[in-house]
């Protein structure tokens, strides 16, 4: 019987798990189901690896945890130089955590000290994306840009200068080129407006995640943002807890572009769902200038902790050795092409969007004027309901600032085939159809 003690986001009812294999999950009812989304677009090597777990035992046959002022563990300096390794040694300093939240919350303590200990006190603003999302603890709700979350706690977050993301789906300018021109402009003159000696650091996520449905950046964007964070003298920070570790086709989503953060944040996929871990990496400079001024007054109790540490490198290690990366961007491909499919036979899809195996579906009630749906029908919940009475699992959200707009998130995880990819879509296109017999039935009633 399910407990009456524990509670999440909402009073509903969620079957009981049973077990997990490859992209497949069971309930204890013994029903299977596709995870089309990787849990929280987490499980990036899908469910029961055995090399993971293998890793797993031997290092708690050896010890699972030693705490950092006390012990360093050579499997936590072995991770942290492979991670470097990923960034073809852009940033070369690594600070391991428990979560997503805890590491952007990490970059932000990093980027303020930096200023303190440089002699510019006076840097203590964030300018960040609406939408966005960047984390449930304090710091990082400041920066996120979706409503719903924010609006409980605006009385005890500092907040920061939310600037306009940009928008591939529904802007207003001739084309993409004045779009991203425009974005700029306006992010230009928010900064200026706050006062450039004032900014610590500009946070972005180079492919967006939950609160915008994989909307993506371009090389024109992130040309400019660089190019404002280096004229202000503020850091460049990227949110990559969701796009990173493969996810997008790369090791990092940044990588596509060429434009390099001055920190980044992980998490998610460096565990995939076996053990809590998650990292800030950095240029070493900032890290230096830090630890030469006192050191860095920041940590947590599992940083670096030996079983999350040989976890992660369990995990890299099934990236690049069974070449998931180049199945992300096969696969990817495949699953974005049956995607577009679906958009050319559901009027209720807006949008297709995202890279790799990120991929992103807007819904709308007119395609043609980009109507979103009323927010008080929840269509996101609808579909994702539906879908899961078909077995597929898949990830929902607003799309618009978490206030309207619908879009669910279809992410599995790396290691998934050609035909499951087919199988995942054949649900999915079984549960558009429902969904648009019950909108129809909604809105004639």
């Amino acid at each position: 019987m399910p407990s009456n003690a524990l509670f999440y986001l909402t009073r509903d009812d969620m079957p009981l798990v049973s077990h997990a294999d490859g992209i497949y999950m069971w309930d204890t009812q013994g029903r299977r189901y596709i995870d089309g989304c990787s849990g929280a677009i987490t499980c990036n090597i899908g469910h029961n690896h055995p090399r993971v777990k293998e890793a797993m035992v031997r290092q708690l046959d050896k010890v699972a945890f030693s705490y950092r002022t006390q012990f360093e563990s050579q499997v936590a300096l072995d991770l942290a130089d492979r991670m470097v390794e990923l960034t073809r040694g852009e940033l070369d300093k690594v600070f391991f955590v428990g979560s997503g939240s805890e590491a952007v919350e990490s970059a932000i303590k990093l980027a303020r000290q930096y200023f303190v200990a440089k002699g510019e006190p006076q840097r203590s603003r964030f300018v960040s994306l609406r939408p966005s999302y960047h984390g449930s603890t304090l710091g990082a709700l400041g920066l996120t840009g979706y409503e719903p979350l924010e609006a409980p706690y605006k009385a005890i977050t500092l907040g920061s200068i939310k600037v306009p993301s940009p928008d591939f789906y529904r802007y207003e300018e001739t084309d993409i080129d004045a779009h991203i021109d425009a974005v700029l402009k306006q992010t230009e003159s928010a900064m200026l407006t706050a006062g450039p000696e004032t900014l610590a650091a500009f946070v972005l996520e180079p492919v967006g995640g939950a609160s915008t449905g994989a909307r993506m950046v371009n090389q024109a964007y992130l040309d400019g943002i660089r190019a404002l964070c280096d004229r202000f003298g503020c850091l460049l920070i990227m949110d990559e807890v969701l796009s990173g570790m493969g996810r997008t086709g790369e090791w990092f989503a940044y990588q596509h572009w060429g434009v390099a953060p001055d920190i980044l944040a992980m998490a998610k996929g460096l565990g995939s769902g076996y053990y809590p871990i998650a990292a800030m990496m950095a240029r070493g400079d900032l890290v230096e200038t830090v630890t030469d001024g006192g050191g860095f007054m920041h940590g947590h109790t599992y940083a670096g902790n030996p079983l999350a540490c040989a976890t992660g490198l369990a995990v890299i290690d099934a990236i690049d050795e069974e070449n998931l990366i180049d199945n992300t961007r096969e696969q990817g491909r495949h699953l974005r092409a049956r995607l577009d499919e679906l958009a050319d036979k559901y009027g209720c899809i807006g949008q297709v969007r995202g890279i790799g195996l990120l991929q992103g579906v807007e819904l709308v009630r007119d395609p043609t004027t980009k109507e979103p749906f009323p927010a008080d029908l929840n269509a996101f919940d609808i579909l994702t309901r539906l879908a899961k009475q078909r077995g597929l699992l898949i990830y929902p959200r607003r799309s618009l600032n978490g206030l309207r707009g619908d879009h669910v998130l279809i992410t599995p995880p790396l290691t998934v085939t050609r035909q499951q990819i087919d199988d995942i879509v054949e649900l999915f296109d079984d549960s558009l159809a429902a969904f648009e017999t019950s909108i129809a039935g909604q809105e004639a009633s």
